[in-house]
């Protein structure tokens, strides 16, 4: 599993026009899934989100998480951080998994994060077409790769 994290001051996604979801301070995560994902990919990845240390303390440094600063989280599907463009100019999305796999293990890491989080998430919709507007804070963008788990 493949996360991009980014920490914003707001967010909001639309899914046909229309409003969905938003938040205020938190974190936009977009979720890529790949078919050798598993339960322990997300046990993992969503422990690492929720206690990252990226909001500012009262110096300014970025010494709180989430928890810390009640912060929202807005979860977005994202089968486009698995592509790959390693020939041509067309990405590939290979490796992204089909909606059979990736659907429960996007529901398993939204109760996952919700559970973590003791916050009702806000979510765009598997598999829309979205428009995701946010206020990236900071800039702070973070990758986050479960395999790999630097």
């Amino acid at each position: 599993m493949r996360v991009t994290i980014q920490r914003v001051s707001e967010a909001s996604v639309l899914v046909n026009q229309e409003a969905k979801s938003k938040i205020k301070q938190g974190l936009v995560v977009l979720l890529g899934i790949s078919s050798d994902d598993c339960s322990d990919d997300i046990e993992w990845l969503c422990k690492k989100i929720i206690a990252l240390r990226i909001f500012a303390d009262e110096q300014g440094k970025m010494n709180k998480s989430l928890l810390d600063i009640d912060g929202e989280i807005l979860l977005i599907s994202q089968f486009t951080l698995f592509a790959s463009t390693k020939k041509g100019n067309r990405p590939s999305y290979i490796r992204s998994a089909h909606p059979d796999i990736a659907i429960p293990l996007y529901e398993e890491f939204h109760k996952c994060l919700e559970q973590l989080s003791g916050k009702v998430l806000a979510t765009g919709e598997f598999g829309a077409d979205m428009k995701v507007c946010l206020c990236n804070d900071g800039p702070v963008t973070i990758n986050i790769d479960s395999k790999i788990r630097e």
